[in-house]
């Protein structure tokens, strides 16, 4: 039974954590490890020692409770210019009031920027030479501390210790024509927040993630026309879904490219009800880039669901990975604060599980006396793409429960092999399967003893030049446009299998 004191007291210390992530989540300071990445297929050294356990990321303190500065008289077009009007983009942040636009003159930045006023619009004039340098003392590009509705567009954050665009406990928030490079944790970073958009843009070199959506449920969140190279993963998302989707975006060169993932070393969990659809997901084997902990373990695969559930991964053109295209997953945890939750609390919404109690992790709930092992189920793999993989096109595996149990399918999808062999007749979406689950069935014992590449460090890893890449239209004269009523709904339906990349990169 779960409700004694010292399982309350577990809960609280799982709150707390997620309090810590109010300035570092995930990722955290620069020594903490990853807790994003996810586990895939591959085949291991003989003997390999296991990853270090997943711990919560330390964090820099932030104050409990961000009250809004007060506004000064705002202009009468309640436009607030840097550098004309306000000297630093933190003076004219802490000027505005709920509305306002903040614009921004091309520039080099020296400024970690915090938000905390509603429905700001914080604008450079060019997405290219607006930049926000932190250089590599300053922890956050721009920071948004439960601001609701702030949308920041048309600029580039390089050289931060932690994150280049940060989201936390927001509702309502956008990321649109927004650069972000060498970063030390993420480049565009949601986290605990909902009603969200993350479009045309563009993360390279960040250690963690390029692209993360985290600790939300229902996240109603879109990511759209985003591409992600020279990442440790290109997207990744910790106990995260529920009409959150994916769509028209490129993953390439990184060590894994999109991965989402259970864990409870973050609250919300499991991670589920992703949509993934018409993205472009190739050669994401690249031992030159930064990498944090779990990062390390999706090496060398295109797409990972890793011990999510009600995933769905459709019409998406994956090829040239090192172990597998498309890897359906089981992500073993070490030293979890709670045990699995039950098939009926998938559906409880994150602001109803975050208070529940603790429970007492037992022996009996880990392997190894050390694993919590979250197993994937119910997710629909179809349509895609798959080629040019060093283990396997597909793999479909658990642990600790038959592979066949977990209620994961296949069908449509053009590919070369799969570990269970003949994987869509064994789990098709339509109808019975048939055939026998052990023939060239995957060893999960692989994912944590496989040995990655060493990373590289994020300050001095070779990565392309950065991209010259469109801005949005007119932003001297266009509106202010906070992020409210987002996002827009989306036809999956019409969105067709890609046939080449969207991008190429410069290097």
């Amino acid at each position: 039974m779960i409700g004694s004191d010292t399982k309350k007291a577990r809960r609280a210390a799982a709150a707390l954590i997620g309090a810590a992530v109010l300035v570092a989540a995930c990722g955290g300071s620069d020594d903490s490890s990853d807790s994003t990445a996810a586990p895939s297929a591959a085949e291991a050294p003989a003997e390999t020692e296991a990853p270090a356990a997943t711990e919560a990321p330390a964090a820099s303190e932030a104050p409990a409770e961000t009250e809004a500065p007060a506004a000064t008289e705002a202009p009468s077009d309640g436009v607030r210019s840097v550098p004309d009007d306000y000297p630093t983009i933190q003076e004219a942040v802490d000027a505005a009031a709920p509305g306002d636009l903040v614009l921004i003159a091309p520039g080099v930045y020296n400024e970690a920027v915090d938000v905390s006023t509603d429905e700001l619009t914080i604008r450079g004039l060019d997405r290219n030479e607006v930049v926000l340098d932190g250089e590599f003392e300053l922890e956050n590009g721009i920071r948004i501390l439960g601001a609701s509705g702030v949308a920041v567009e048309n600029m580039t954050a390089i050289n931060y210790t932690v994150n280049g665009f940060y989201w936390i406990q927001a509702d309502g928030y956008r990321a649109s024509y927004v650069t972000a490079q060498r970063n030390n944790d993420y480049g565009i970073y949601a986290f605990d927040s909902v009603n969200g958009v993350i479009e045309h843009a563009y993360a390279a070199g960040s250690p963690d993630a390029g692209f993360y959506i985290g600790q939300c449920y229902p996240c109603n969140a879109l990511v759209d026309d985003v591409w992600g190279e020279y990442n440790g993963l290109g997207y990744s998302g910790t106990n995260s879904g529920g009409n959150l989707t994916i769509i028209n975006s490129q993953f390439n060169d990184n060590r894994a490219g999109i991965v989402p993932n259970s864990g409870s070393y973050e609250l919300c969990y499991p991670g589920r009800e992703s949509t993934v659809i018409g993205n472009v997901v190739f050669g994401n084997s690249n031992p030159d880039t930064p990498s944090k902990g779990l990062a390390d373990l999706a090496y060398g695969t295109g797409i990972t669901v890793a011990g999510a559930h009600r995933n769905v991964v459709e019409r998406n053109l994956v090829y040239d990975h090192e172990r597998a295209g498309i890897a359906i997953a089981p992500f073993p945890e070490e030293n979890p604060n709670d045990d699995l939750p039950e098939q009926d609390e998938w559906e409880v919404p994150c602001e109803v599980q975050r208070e529940e109690p603790l429970a007492e992790v037992t022996p009996e709930d880990l392997v190894a006396d050390t694993y919590l092992v979250w197993n994937p189920y119910f997710n629909r793999v179809a349509d895609n793409s798959i080629a040019e993989s060093g283990l396997a096109d597909m793999v479909n595996s658990g642990f600790g429960t038959p592979t066949e149990e977990l209620g994961n399918c296949f069908a449509g999808n053009t590919f070369t092999t799969s570990q269970p062999a003949d994987l869509e007749t064994l789990a098709p979406c339509e109808g019975e399967g048939s055939g026998d689950w052990t023939v060239d069935a995957f060893d999960p014992i692989q994912i944590v003893t496989y040995e990655p590449p060493a990373p590289v460090d994020y300050q001095t890893v070779e990565l392309p030049p950065l991209p010259q890449l469109p801005g949005m239209d007119d932003p001297e004269n266009a509106p202010a446009s906070p992020a409210v009523g987002l996002p827009a709904a989306v036809e999956t339906g019409s969105i067709a299998l890609p046939t080449e990349p969207f991008y190429s990169s410069a290097g």
